[in-house]
């Protein structure tokens, strides 16, 4: 889709859209469509009791007066209360509107709204943004011309005050898009396609924006002792890899941030094998490595001014005669030893691997890892929010305010020694699954007993990165949930401004 902003525009054809504040107060352009339609837009309104409540949508099919094709009503809530979050979703709730009929072209006029909270630019570039992130559509591997491009958005204008300004913002803004949708795409391909060799390889095509990428294979993860990783990969035919993304774009001596991501990119469970219902879902099992990356691509593509490092770890667990199994033990990376009691609590020994290597190596300042790591985090928060532990309480404080301003939420869930007993093994040092109850903290407490001093937070994403509910900014798309928090958070806690 391509995104222009003009100053002033009187489209004749197309979709237009008009704002509306809550009480039915109209902007700008709506005083002029109602002016163009004798008046009628008012009478209309309440007709139709329509109130200008946030995201709130009337649509008008050629409307009298005009030689447009529709005109789009949407409310913009309260006049004070419009921030980032609302622009945003308020561009999101009109995709869906938009992309109802067969039309390439629409127009949003938000000349003369200007908010306490935005100005002018900054509302048209978050509406904007709202309606990219919501037009999103994976059609790859769609035959059909016609259903593969139904009701696509060739060209979307919106009218500012201040056009330069806006664009500049949403260039900006774009580039975070981008990185959404590099995690979203990543996770929509089937597990035939993207096998950990070919995540690994998509993950290498960000050194054309400057990242620095290195690709571990099989027998350097053996030599250098990565045997939990290791166990759970070695039932498949597809060989495992650990992908690290370098990006320096802050002071050169200055200890980067590391986000770590679990990359399994099948998960059958294993020996444990999982029930068939759903198991197509598995393939975004791999969601922590895909946000990690997503990330990368969006710090790149913003030149943002930090350190960061991103590593994951890339595997497919498989039922095989080669496959590891329930009762056995383990050599972690760590030196620690694992017992296994549950093929399908595999993430935890990848993450247990790849924590220990980031925080060895690369020295960082503050590791925080994702993963779609715990079943037991759906029954808690069901898919609104995100879980926090971690070691680091200005973190989670942190990334907890940063999702409500965005709307990507974290809660955090308590990191209590009493929870950590339950881990407890009688034949090794630790087993990779606690007693009944609390799975999503237990599963925290394994990933602790691989973090030294190194301030860690651990996210827990597997109710928030794909959902059959709709996501308001994603539809029935994975989410892409981590990118714009991590990006947002990174950007306000260790960026300096220049």
């Amino acid at each position: 889709m391509k995104v222009r902003f003009e100053a002033t525009q009187n489209p004749d054809t197309g979709i237009v859209v008009i704002g509306v504040f809550e009480g039915r107060k109209l902007t700008l352009a709506a005083n002029t469509y109602n002016e163009k339609m004798g008046g009628s837009l008012e009478k209309t309104m309440e007709v139709a009791g329509f109130q200008g409540k946030k995201g709130e949508k009337l649509s008008l099919m050629a409307p009298h007066g005009t030689n447009i094709d529709r005109l789009i009503l949407v409310g913009l809530g309260s006049f004070d209360d419009c921030c980032e979050k609302a622009a945003t979703h308020i561009g999101s709730a009109l995709a869906p509107e938009s992309m109802k009929a067969p039309c390439e072209n629409v127009s949003i006029l938000l000349n003369g709204v200007s908010i306490p909270k935005l100005k002018n630019h900054e509302v048209a570039a978050f509406v904007a943004t709202g309606l990219l992130m919501r037009s999103y559509r994976f059609s790859k591997y769609k035959t059909d011309l016609k259903e593969k491009d139904k009701h696509k958005i060739s060209e979307l204008v919106v009218t500012t005050d201040f056009p330069e300004e806006a664009d500049k913002f949403f260039e900006v803004q774009s580039r975070i898009v981008e990185g959404v949708f590099m995690t979203r795409n990543l996770m929509c391909e089937p597990p035939n396609v993207l096998t950990p060799s070919a995540m690994a390889h998509e993950i290498s095509q960000l050194k054309n924006l400057g990242v620095k990428i290195e690709i571990l294979e099989e027998a350097e993860l053996k030599k250098m002792g990565m045997g939990a990783l290791l166990a759970v990969a070695q039932g498949s035919d597809n060989p495992p890899y650990v992908a690290i993304m370098h990006w320096q774009g802050g002071e050169p001596d200055e200890a980067p941030i590391a986000l770590v991501g679990k990359g399994v990119t099948f998960d059958t469970g294993g020996i444990s094998l999982k029930p068939p219902s759903k198991m197509d879902e598995m393939k975004m099992d791999m969601g922590g490595a895909a946000v990690v990356a997503g990330t990368m691509k969006a710090l790149a593509g913003r030149k943002a001014k930090a350190n960061v490092i991103g590593i994951v770890g890339l595997v497919e667990n498989m039922p095989s005669g080669n496959a590891y199994r329930p009762g056995d033990v383990v050599n972690s990376l760590s030196g620690k030893t694992i017992e296994v009691l549950n093929t399908d609590a595999e993430g935890r020994l990848v993450l247990a691997d790849i924590l220990w290597y980031a925080q060895n190596r690369f020295k960082p300042q503050l590791m925080i890892d994702l993963a779609t790591l715990t079943g037991a985090v759906v029954v808690a928060l069901g898919t609104k929010y995100a879980a926090a532990m971690g070691t680091d309480q200005k973190t989670i404080d942190s990334l907890k305010q940063t999702g409500e301003f965005l709307g990507e939420h974290v809660w955090q869930l308590p990191l209590d020694d009493r929870y950590d007993r339950d881990i407890n093994s009688k034949m090794a040092d630790v087993k990779n699954t606690g007693a009944h109850g609390a799975g999503t903290i237990t599963a925290a407490h394994f990933l602790k007993r691989f973090v030294n001093d190194v301030p860690w937070v651990h996210l827990d994403i597997a109710g928030v990165a794909w959902s059959s509910e709709p996501h308001p900014l994603s539809g029935p798309y994975p989410s892409g949930f981590g990118v714009r928090l991590l990006n947002s958070f990174i950007e306000k806690n260790y960026e300096k401004s220049v």
